[in-house]
């Protein structure tokens, strides 16, 4: 049986979907979500295998919601009344969508295409949709006490990873997130993010200083005060990516 939960902000939506899905013996609806903050926190109390997830919500989209999970994810199916993101993103990656008005043959194809998924290949295919040049995601999730709170990319200041655990450092307030640096390495924007070493990756919009240390390392000032080191394999990477290069 295959557990699967529907993410859509309207109603009706999730309505036609819990009909469509009905017809499908081998398929069990766990639960649903109206927003891209709930469906982080069912996708992590529930644990579906498959996730149907509209595009389109306010606050937090579905490829915000991709990206601010971690691995290894439910497989996925995006949902979106806006052919151009299907036509932009989807045809050149493995994870299936669906355009609305959702049809029950369209469904039925994109259950097949998404089950015959390995999860290395469901992972990959998400990944290369977060780093399309009109869907890298903009907003994270992140965790404060029992509460998720969305974080806007101009708000981050860096991530910095410590003991198997990810920060996300913004102004004021720092958060925890799911996704490992590797993981937000893949998907962000290499013109607005740049790793500096194994543990941290910093917005670059905030450094306002690099200074060159004894043996090749580096010593990133922020905005904010804190220094950050950069490694030697990545000094020259990071003056280049401020300079523009």
């Amino acid at each position: 049986m295959i557990r699967v939960l529907i993410v859509d902000d309207e109603l009706p939506a999730r309505e036609r979907l819990r009909q469509l899905l009905s017809t499908f013996k081998e398929l069990q609806i766990v639960d649903e979500a109206g927003n891209g903050m709930q469906a982080i926190e069912k996708i992590d109390r529930v644990r579906p295998d498959l996730v149907l997830l509209d595009i389109q919500m306010p606050g937090c989209s579905g490829i915000d919601v991709a990206a601010s999970l971690s691995s290894p994810r439910p497989k996925l199916i995006f949902c979106t009344a806006f052919e151009q993101y299907a036509v932009d993103a989807f045809e050149l990656s493995a994870v299936d969508y669906l355009l609305k008005p959702i049809t029950r043959a369209r469904l039925s194809r994109a259950l097949e295409r998404v089950q015959a998924l390995s999860e290395t290949e469901a992972d990959a295919s998400v990944d290369r949709v977060a780093r399309h040049v009109h869907m890298t995601p903009m907003r994270f999730l992140g965790r404060c006490g029992s509460r998720f709170v969305v974080i806007h990319q101009t708000d981050v200041v860096y991530l910095h990873s410590e003991g198997g655990i990810t920060k996300l450092h913004a102004a004021g307030q720092n958060y925890l997130v799911d996704p490992t640096l590797n993981d937000f390495e893949r998907r962000l924007d290499p013109a607005v993010f740049c790793r500096l070493s194994r543990t941290v990756i910093v917005n670059l919009d905030y450094v306002t200083e690099v200074d060159t240390l004894i043996g090749g390392y580096g010593d990133a000032l922020l905005k904010n005060g804190i220094r950050l080191e950069v490694s030697r394999r990545r000094l020259r990477y990071l003056l280049a990516k401020l300079e523009g290069i």
